[in-house]
């Protein structure tokens, strides 16, 4: 079964910046697009960013000009660069490889995720 795991999470203060690093057993970060989501409390996942295999990246409206999603192949890590945090981003982020015909929906089981708590 294809696990991600989620690092770097963390408290911060409103207008801080955090990274976040998403790594996988095999070649299964630098062989896939991965997206970043995050849940709110009693709230589903939601699609954050995504980044191609081959192609660019893309965003939520929420976090466009704010986060930067960007992959290092030979380490096997996808990073979320988050910058200009606000409380409302205060949530649990996954990384995972996501449908190719729906990025919202991803392709594997959640992991255990990493906690943001963005302070006002």
């Amino acid at each position: 079964q294809v696990q991600l795991v989620e690092s770097g999470g963390g408290l911060v203060q409103s207008g801080g910046s955090l990274t976040l690093s998403c790594t996988a057993s095999g070649s299964i970060v630098s062989n896939n697009d991965i997206a970043w989501y995050r849940q709110f409390p009693g709230k589903q996942h939601e699609f954050v960013a995504r980044i191609g295999r081959y192609d660019g990246a893309n965003y939520a409206d929420s976090v466009r000009k704010r986060f930067t999603i960007s992959r290092d192949n030979a380490k096997k890590v996808v990073f979320l660069q988050m910058s200009r945090l606000k409380p409302e981003d205060t949530a649990v982020y996954y990384c995972n490889v996501p449908l190719s015909t729906n990025w919202n929906r991803p392709l594997n089981p959640w992991g255990q995720g990493t906690q943001v708590t963005v302070s006002s």
